[in-house]
């Protein structure tokens, strides 16, 4: 395994971070903590989850996965042995049955309390807004459009005054934000910047793989620039990168056959380019998968690629991605292939 720091910490994790969001619904409790021994024995030590989590959101099973990772942790009681990052929904329709008060003080601490307690644990160590509460462009919009009527009182003072707060607890260590823009990032440091007792975001969670590089607009800059790291999230576009669903197959228990709403990754531009990133794979002996994850793994603003599996085979094969280097000529191929076919899954 590959380690790297978090941003302006100490802290070493997993240049592989295992995300949670199927158990509970698509995993067991019982293949979640197989997932979490195997990754742990590859030398994972880094786990990405969310109150909202396991994905699509339910009030039935409101919070099940942080409630497995919690039994997995009184079982095992190694706590420090890994680094935990977790995340507050965000205020949205789907999620009224959590909470309908966006970022205030009240819903993050309540937020914060109620994740603990799950976990089974004193502290996060990465604690996240999962996206913002304002209304902008993210979960696939490729553009911003603003509405003049559309009032939004900026609260990321009081937002980070309240993270402040369950720092100095002990009940978090860090602090992140996902599914953010440039602006939003940049409003983030700017407050930690002029006030200094205010935290600082030291990672960003947002989509990025072979059909979605746009972050490579933007925030890039600001992630190389202010050293703000990627915690790259769907990496292989919801499995398709994974090939599988080629040739209009629509495999028997697949997230697609499931939850065919989650379409965002299967356009008729993002199959194309899918299928010429299976081809380039295929002719240099690789897994498709393996290429689409190593690429991301080599991007330098890219702190922990979060690789998710509901098959211990398709962990397996995720987590030996870390081993493949992927040529020039082949980093080439890909660059023509998005030069034809950029982002198509935004």
């Amino acid at each position: 395994m590959i380690y790297t720091k978090l941003p302006h910490t100490e802290i070493e994790v997993s240049k592989l971070c295992l995300g949670t969001m199927t158990w509970g619904n698509q995993n067991t409790e019982t293949e979640g903590h197989e997932q979490i021994n195997f990754a742990i024995d590859k030398g994972i030590n880094f786990f990405d989850t969310a109150e909202l989590y396991p994905i699509p959101a339910h009030k039935d099973r409101y919070a099940a996965t942080e409630k497995i990772i919690g039994n997995w942790f009184k079982k095992n009681g190694n706590r420090e042995d890994i680094i935990l990052a977790s995340k507050i929904a965000g205020k949205a329709e789907m999620t009224k049955f959590i909470r309908t008060t966006g970022f205030t003080r009240e819903s993050i601490i309540s937020a914060v309390e109620g994740s603990l307690e799950r976990l089974q644990t004193d502290y996060i160590d990465i604690y996240q807004l999962h996206w913002p509460d304002r209304s902008t462009n993210y979960f696939g919009q490729r553009g911003f459009k603003h509405d003049i009527t559309d009032y939004w009182e900026d609260n990321i003072h009081q937002v980070l005054e309240t993270l402040r707060d369950l720092i100095r607890e002990g009940k978090i260590r860090h602090v992140g934000v996902s599914n953010e823009t440039p602006w939003g990032m940049m409003r983030f440091l700017e407050e930690s910047k002029v006030h200094g007792t205010l935290p600082r975001t030291i990672t960003v969670q947002n989509p990025y793989s072979l059909l979605n590089r746009l972050f490579e607009v933007g925030m890039a800059e600001i992630s190389a620039r202010e050293q703000v790291g990627l915690l790259a999230y769907s990496p292989l576009g919801f499995g398709v990168l994974s090939g599988k669903y080629l040739g209009d197959r629509l495999p028997e228990g697949s997230r697609l056959s499931l939850f065919p709403q989650y379409n965002r990754y299967v356009s008729e531009t993002a199959v194309a380019a899918t299928k010429k990133y299976f081809e380039l794979a295929q002719a240099n002996g690789l897994t498709l998968a393996q290429m689409a994850l190593s690429f991301v793994n080599s991007r330098s603003f890219v702190t922990s690629t979060i690789i998710g599996a509901t098959t211990m085979r398709q962990l397996e094969e995720n987590i030996g991605s870390i081993d493949v280097n992927l040529t020039d000529d082949i980093l080439k191929d890909i660059k023509e292939i998005h030069n034809l076919i950029p982002n198509p899954a935004p």
